[in-house]
């Protein structure tokens, strides 16, 4: 490893700790005034003190949304690239990699009030007026399945929203309750006698590596392959299906496709992108698209039977989340019965 030259690094603390001195002699800076620091003092607390004037609704908020924030956090609020996603990740915060977002963790809806106002949109912090934050963060709730399309965000319906997350964080008193404890150390009348085992361990790679005879661990049978018979369900759903449809209602859901094109692709020359393409998605196995990478309940819905059709997906369009729990998909779902039977007869237009 190379050394930091004693002479640079003498140098870096001398200028370190020279700095003010410089500054004030060379006239450099000056204290903030009065208005700028006011500039900056946008606490909002948890119980919606301090909120400025305004209001904003759902249908105003997607259309702000989408000309400042959608170019990194998707039109949806699920996330484009390494951006983050603000939406989706319900139930997930047990899981060895949890979805944290406004929805799944965020305790106070204060905080995400104050963190557009205060720094978005990226490169343009403090831009947005009031009403503007308002709409963005009634948006985000609908993105979360928080609050209907037509809720309107303001001071006075602030408190109505109940955080999911809102009663998952605890005041940290470990150094009041737990320090003490592990800091003491048994110096005499110590306990003694027999250590026992109070857990078993769950092993990674082989458990019998090093073992003696006698100590070999015996895997459990793995469980017995699917009969012909017991496949022979989702062979059947995995065949493709011919539709009839109604052209001038599936025009009318071409125009409702438009909520979901910025993730999935449909018509000639259609890829997977965020979610996977809906060529032939009528009567198609679920989680069966070549090359996209479903989610693993996705996955084992397909393999369970499941297939698209007009029941199955005019549930799943409804509400994505609660029909089938910790798949990837984080629109909030469709909320008019008319646009779910539209968007299947488009479906069914791209199935033949």
């Amino acid at each position: 490893m190379s050394k930091f030259p004693k002479f640079l690094m003498a140098t870096a603390i001398a200028t370190l700790t020279a700095a003010p001195a410089m500054a004030e002699k060379l006239g450099l800076g000056r204290a903030a005034t009065a208005d700028e620091v006011a500039a900056w003092d946008l606490d909002v607390f948890p119980d919606g003190s301090n909120l400025p004037e305004g209001a904003g609704d759902v249908l105003t908020g997607e259309e702000v949304f989408a000309d400042n924030c959608a170019s990194c956090h998707g039109d949806f609020a699920e996330g484009v690239g390494n951006w983050p996603k603000l939406a989706g990740g319900a139930d997930t915060l047990d899981h060895t990699d949890p979805l944290k977002t406004v929805g799944s963790y965020w305790p106070y809806l204060s905080t995400t009030f104050d963190y557009v106002r205060r720094s978005m949109p990226f490169g343009g912090a403090q831009t947005l007026s009031n009403d503007d934050v308002y709409a963005i963060v009634a948006y985000i709730l609908y993105s979360n399945d928080l609050v209907d399309e037509d809720f309107e965000l303001s001071k006075e319906t602030f408190l109505d929203v109940e955080m999911p997350n809102a009663n998952g964080f605890i005041v940290d008193d470990r150094a009041e309750t737990e320090y003490g404890v592990f800091t003491n150390r048994c110096m005499s009348d110590c306990k003694t006698g027999p250590v026992e085992i109070t857990r078993n361990v769950v092993f990674k790679g082989d458990p019998n590596a090093g073992a003696e005879a006698d100590e070999v661990i015996t895997a459990a049978p793995a469980p017995e392959a699917p009969t012909e018979d017991a496949a022979a369900p989702a062979a059947e759903a995995a065949a493709p299906v011919a539709a009839a449809f109604d052209a001038d209602l599936a025009a009318a859901g071409e125009k409702v496709f438009k909520k979901c094109k910025a993730c999935h692709k449909i018509g000639d020359g259609a890829k997977n992108g965020v979610g996977p393409m809906l060529n032939g998605v009528w009567g198609r196995t679920a989680g069966t698209v070549d090359g996209f990478k479903y989610s693993k309940p996705m996955m084992a819905a397909g393999e369970g039977g499941l297939a698209w059709d007009t029941e199955t997906l005019s549930g799943y369009l409804a509400n994505p989340r609660k029909y089938l729990k910790g798949n990837k998909m984080t629109f909030a779902g469709l909320k008019k019965d008319a646009d779910i039977e539209a968007i299947l007869e488009f479906l069914k237009s791209h199935s033949q």
